[in-house]
Formats: C-alpha cells, structure tokens, sequence
C-alpha cells in the first residue's frame, strides 16, 4: 500500500504547548482536526492535545 498521501504530525498539549506525540495523518482533502486527550507528563494527567504540523 502507497503511503504517498501521508504525512507526520505532532500532537501538541493545550495546556502546557509541549510537543508529546507524533501520528501519521492522512492529508488528502486537506488537514483533518484533532483533539485526543492525552497523558501529559509535565503534569501528570490526561489533557487535550491538538494537531500540530511543522
């Protein structure tokens, strides 16, 4: 399976703007939002994190 339509990603914490996560996403028909609650380690808890592209 082609993996042409992929892209890396980070997922990035509302609170703190850490950069905790990178996922594949897939970028055909443009950027999808992403809001996933994840552990952030700085605090010690479940956060939402959104997707960040570089």
């Amino acid at each position: 399976m082609a993996k042409d339509n992929r892209e890396m990603a980070w997922l990035q914490c509302t609170e703190t703007g850490d950069l905790n996560y990178r996922t594949e996403i897939k970028v055909a028909g443009g950027a999808p939002k992403i809001e996933l609650k994840k552990y952030s380690p700085r605090l010690r808890r479940h956060t939402v994190h959104k997707l960040k592209r570089k």
